[in-house]
């Protein structure tokens, strides 16, 4: 096995440590030596936008090696593939045969394991609950080199910590997963346009029940009587079969863009134009599902936008109110600040539990928001967006956190010292070390 010593940046690349790097090219018997005071870590594709893929001062153990297919039982829907397995490639063998990832997040280019270790979340949690819910089995190395296959019949407890568990109950070799049958490739999405968050709920609300599929993109930079406007997308699969002609193109950003492209006055344009490229209030059309699903994907190193600096997406969720009073709130504190998220998705959870014992969807509404990195500017304002979630009783999404201190988390994640009983004793990352010990800090 190749063996280094890198620096290694999360996806917003606020974040870069120094630590070892491990390619895996197969499923291993056992996993490499350590040097003192190291410890372990999976990593897939990177994809996560703080620091819960890091490791600084360990080691990385990297999966995309193991990336052989073992069996799809075409019949039945179910795929057996080993952990480096992106779901981009999933698709690409199974969607030709009528079948479609259940649960998919909003990149296709994350791997099994990490879509696992995240318990990822799509746009149709109100049907169908969180990635977790469709692994049937996986199986998991150890650091005492003992292999345990999981289930919710077999190994239980292990099988829940390993979903939604970061990566640090063990090295995840393989999984088994049910697919979901669909016709083709196509989605009958709708786009509605809104002037403000209440018509959001409405509207969300009204697609509950007739819709698989809904998400908004809002202007975050909109106040007053036009707070939180957008457009609400909601869509279906379509029962066309037959194939889209061409491959997917890709363009790329080559460079780091100015710090200063992504600003309030460049933001607020494009918020602007963007919420009136659609004159009428509903569009209905037949689309891919790759613009549909994956929005961001056409344009590779897309976290180039923001800089060298980075940027930091803050994803939070609050349970419903009657009034939806938190939810105005943040969006109003946000929009007064006059920072400016390019990219602001708001959506709402169900009331299907999550499998994993740290699962962050809950029923409520989830934000999603991205934001330059401006320092201290930026991390105050997460401040007071974190005492609004704390008070209404809500959480951060470990996936995309940089700054979540440990008793929040805490009191996000109550069953963590369940969870912790699991995690193995040569695994770590800096996210867990960060809400597991006041004292380590922020790294």
């Amino acid at each position: 096995m190749l063996d280094h010593k890198q620096k290694v940046e999360s996806w917003g690349r606020t974040i870069q440590v120094s630590q070892r790097s491990i390619p895996l090219f197969w499923q291993p018997n056992e996993l490499p030596s350590l040097n003192l005071n190291e410890s372990f870590l999976p990593f897939g594709e990177g994809r996560s936008y703080g620091d819960s893929c890091l490791n600084a001062g360990g080691v990385l153990l990297k999966t995309r090696g193991m990336s052989r297919f073992i069996e799809f039982d075409e019949s039945q829907g179910i795929l057996r593939c080993e952990a480096g397995v992106r779901l981009d490639e999933i698709l690409e063998l199974t969607l030709p045969k009528g079948w479609f990832i259940p649960v998919t997040p909003g990149t296709q280019f994350v791997t099994l394991g990490g879509a696992i270790a995240n318990d990822v979340h799509g746009k149709n949690h109100h049907v169908a609950g969180t990635f977790g819910r469709y692994v049937r089995k996986m199986e998991l190395l150890r650091s005492d080199g003992k292999r345990w296959v999981c289930s919710s019949m077999e190994n239980p407890e292990l099988f829940e910590a390993t979903i939604a568990g970061l990566g640090l109950t063990g090295l995840i070799l393989w999984a088994e997963i049910q697919m979901k049958p669909v016709s083709g490739p196509w989605i009958n999405q709708e786009t509605v346009r809104f002037n403000h968050v209440d018509d959001f709920f409405k509207i969300s609300e009204d697609s509950e029940t007739g819709y698989e599929y809904s998400v908004s993109w809002i202007d975050t930079l909109a106040q007053g009587k036009h707070l939180g406007r957008g457009h609400f997308m909601r869509g279906n699969h379509s029962a066309r079969r037959d194939a889209p002609m061409g491959q997917q193109t890709y363009m790329t950003i080559p460079v780091d863009a100015p710090d200063w492209l992504l600003n309030p006055i460049t933001v607020r344009s494009f918020n602007c134009l963007y919420y009136r490229k659609q004159w009428s209030r509903e569009k209905h059309q037949e689309v891919h599902y790759r613009p549909f699903f994956y929005p961001l994907d056409s344009i590779l190193a897309w976290n180039r936008l923001y800089g060298k600096r980075g940027f930091f997406q803050y994803q939070l969720v609050v349970p419903f109110k009657n009034d939806r009073g938190p939810i105005k709130e943040i969006l109003g504190l946000v929009a007064k600040s006059g920072m400016a998220s390019f990219l602001a998705v708001l959506k709402t959870f169900g009331n299907i539990s999550s499998p994993g014992m740290l699962s962050f969807p809950r029923e409520g509404v989830t934000l999603a928001l991205d934001f330059p990195n401006q320092g201290a500017k930026t991390i105050r304002l997460f401040q007071s967006l974190d005492e609004i979630v704390r008070q209404s009783g809500g959480a951060l999404y470990p996936a995309k956190d940089a700054q979540m201190w440990a008793d929040d988390f805490k009191k996000f994640y109550p069953k963590w010292k369940d969870f912790q009983k699991w995690v193995d004793p040569l695994f770590s990352s800096s996210f867990w070390r960060r809400v597991t010990d006041e004292k380590a800090g922020h790294e």
